[in-house]
């Protein structure tokens, strides 16, 4: 969602400088870049750590970070370029599609009033799987939940901590990086945007010979999503 879909790491970058602001600190760019598409437990304690400040409530932190996201996500919330055109025509042509994100269900609740409910058969969030990203736990999951094997997604994220989430799971993957830079790796197609990608394209990675095959056995979501 975050960074794939809609352009939200700027406000996030908005309401974490405010936290650190409020802890008396400033949070450093390596810092911020590590934070791209981690749980919120994990992005309070790298703040925390970055600031020197370890001995901070990382549940007082996300709650904080919580309600002021929700508030810039109400009225700003951006479509990244090509995200919206790409995800109705999946859903025009049928294809079983869920959100894959490591942010919590309050704050997904706010953003799918920009996003569409009923652009997603199915919704998976950081505060609802046992293990979020880079855990493969996610996506699979939302594979569970469309009734359909991991083998035949295809998973579009925007972060390293994503990209090893969706590889790890076994599905195909689409990566067209934002905040941070990402890495060519087999099983991933890079895209500078959403912009590039069609249906046509969502085939072809499926057909490649080359696309990873889960450890296990594996149900999953065609033409997925996270943050």
């Amino acid at each position: 969602m975050d960074g794939t879909l809609v352009d939200s790491e700027k406000l996030w970058d908005i309401a974490l400088d405010e936290l650190a602001a409020r802890y008396g600190g400033q949070l450093s760019a390596t810092a911020r870049r590590a934070i791209v598409g981690t749980s919120m437990a994990d992005s309070m304690a790298i703040l925390h750590a970055d600031l020197g400040q370890p001995w901070r409530d990382p549940a007082a932190g996300a709650a904080w970070m919580q309600e002021r996201v929700a508030e810039l996500f109400v009225s700003g919330l951006r479509w990244r370029p090509g995200a919206r055109a790409l995800l109705h025509a999946v859903r025009s042509a049928g294809i079983p599609t869920a959100l894959v994100t490591s942010t919590a269900r309050a704050l997904v609740e706010v953003a799918l009033d920009t996003l569409g409910r009923d652009n997603f058969d199915a919704v998976v969030c950081g505060d609802e799987v046992h293990a979020p990203k880079p855990d493969p736990m996610p996506y699979l999951t939302a594979a569970g939940l469309l009734d359909v094997p991991i083998t035949r997604c295809v998973a579009i994220e925007d972060s390293p901590t994503g990209v090893t989430s969706a590889l790890a799971a076994g599905a195909a993957v689409l990566a067209v990086p934002a905040e941070v830079p990402l890495d060519a790796a087999d099983g991933v197609h890079l895209l500078e945007s959403l912009a590039g990608a069609d249906l046509d394209l969502l085939a072809a990675l499926l057909a490649r010979p080359e696309a990873p095959q889960p450890p296990g056995a594996g149900t999953s979501m065609p033409a997925g999503r996270t943050r």
